[in-house]
């Protein structure tokens, strides 16, 4: 397309380019080998200038105050008492750390969620790094941001008070995955304090790349269930949210935290006093504080299920992990995002593969930013992307075919100080005789988008569409004209549609 600021990324990386899994880009410029090969042969251990141990890289921790916060220390894991540390011990679980003093449960909720994808978390967390052999103090992690793998770096000073941590926190004292790619999502994010609030979806995001859907458990769609179980099976990451204090819903007497994320570790359909009950397993990134209601831990109802489900299931341990009913989480919890390679489990089409376009784009202030407004002739000079939808066989007529993901991206160091526009997307049918390039109010006339989305102040917004066989024109843009932003335009498609 001839709109500025528009390239091609692929369909998703050029193999083993710059920004690709295998060729991560190296965040700030460094780079973990020749770093590590330098201390190594001088004997030392590394301090990482770029992100320092001292109150800027601590950020404002809530909770703590300017006076606590001046009593942190920042000591390496060998230096916290009589430790042996290990970077992993027998693989690494959701049950290897635990929540510290930092409000950033959407993040470690999706630690546990990733534990349980053991490929991508040899993408994230590289396994071979340890404290024994060739240890240098220096570590490193891969996130996508933004369309490619960036390799950041670290050293392992890591923050506590009166040596303990501030930060998550090893369960064994001896294991310390986690607190290191703690720290090195904090790099990312400009500080401790820059992680504290989020939502899943976001790491989820940073963690694959791939496609999230999340669902309003208020509304309790009648395929929940089924979307669950396939996501399961998919080896999906999925987390949930309770409902904030001021919604004034149930949860703190039932034993739950409110305004609280959890990630969701598998579901299972049991047989009970000869009914089938559809369980759904919760884990608390606290590492403790569990449900007390029906199906938990100390439940009598596990009495009514067979000896084997049972002993498979039931593990009364305080873990922060617990079973419940789907009824129950869905009146206790709000909402859920679930994160795929590919929209797969959205249907039990297991044989359709769905394929990915990702295209890079801008707003531009004066030339590409035209805002929401489609009745001005100014709507057209914003971005434009044509696809082509194609029929497929036994595909049924109305079916969601098309998922569209709009992200936009910041260049704010600070995760807390990013100010998001408000972002959406319209998509008209091409007329036969328009020509190839930028359509114009004049070549449309008076036709309507047959989609727009909804506008969020949000970094992506993700929605499921049905498109007919055709041509179509996606216009991301932003609610108000004059914002400058890039942004990241990817579509997953069952009807083979092709981005251009």
């Amino acid at each position: 397309m001839p709109s500025t600021c528009v390239t091609m990324v692929n369909s998703l990386y050029e193999p083993g380019g710059v920004g690709s899994p295998s060729n991560p880009e190296k965040f700030q410029g460094q780079d973990y080998e020749q770093l590590k090969e330098s201390l190594l042969s001088k004997g030392e251990l590394f301090t990482d200038d770029a992100f320092p141990a001292n109150l800027d890289s601590l950020g404002e921790i809530e909770g703590l105050t300017a006076e606590q916060l001046t009593e942190v220390e920042w000591h390496r894991p060998g230096e916290l008492g009589n430790v042996d540390p290990s970077f992993v011990v027998d693989g690494a679980s959701r049950f290897d750390f635990k929540q510290g003093d930092i409000g950033n449960c959407w993040l470690l909720s999706s630690f546990g969620s990733l534990t349980l994808r053991k490929s991508l978390m040899a993408q994230v967390v590289p396994l071979d790094q340890n404290f024994k052999d060739g240890y240098a103090g220096i570590f490193h992690f891969r996130f996508w941001r933004f369309g490619k793998w960036v390799d950041v770096v670290v050293d392992d000073l890591l923050p506590t008070r009166n040596m303990l941590p501030v930060s998550v926190s090893s369960r064994s004292g001896t294991e310390f995955w986690a607190p290191l790619l703690e720290k090195a999502y904090a790099k990312v994010c400009g500080s401790y304090g820059d992680m504290i609030a989020g939502n899943p979806s976001e790491a989820f995001m940073d963690f694959s790349g791939r496609v999230h859907m999340t669902y309003k458990l208020t509304e309790q769609p009648s395929d929940l269930w089924d979307v669950m179980t396939r996501a399961t099976k998919a080896k999906t990451m999925m987390g949930c949210a309770t409902y904030g204090q001021e919604k004034g819903k149930p949860g703190e007497e039932a034993g739950l935290v409110s305004g609280h994320i959890y990630a969701v570790t598998g579901v299972k359909q049991v047989l009970s006093k000869g009914a089938k009950v559809n369980l759904v397993r919760i884990w608390n990134p606290w590492g403790e504080k569990e449900w007390n209601g029906d199906w938990s831990d100390k439940s009598e109802l596990w009495e009514t299920v067979s000896s084997d489900v049972r002993d498979q299931c039931l593990k009364v341990r305080n873990d922060g992990e617990f079973w419940m009913t789907l009824e129950d989480y869905c009146v206790y919890y709000e909402d859920m995002a679930i994160c795929c390679d590919s929209p797969n489990f959205l249907d039990d089409d297991a044989a359709c593969q769905w394929k990915c376009s990702m295209k890079e784009g801008c707003w531009e202030a004066g030339k590409t930013a035209a805002g929401s407004d489609r009745t001005s002739e100014e709507f057209w000079k914003n971005p434009q992307f044509r696809i082509r939808v194609k029929a497929v066989e036994g595909e049924s007529q109305g079916s969601k075919n098309i998922l569209v993901s709009l992200m936009q991206k910041s260049d704010e160091e600070k995760r807390s100080k990013v100010k998001y526009h408000a972002i959406g997307f319209m998509i008209y049918e091409v007329p036969p005789e328009a020509p190839k390039g930028q359509l114009t109010a004049s070549l449309m006339g008076d036709g309507s988008p047959l989609e727009v989305s909804t506008f969020y102040y949000k970094r992506e917004i993700v929605e499921l569409h049905s498109l007919q066989p055709g041509e179509y024109v996606i216009i991301p843009c932003t609610f108000k004209p004059e914002k400058t932003s890039s942004f990241i335009l990817t579509i997953y498609s069952k009807a083979e549609a092709e981005l251009e």
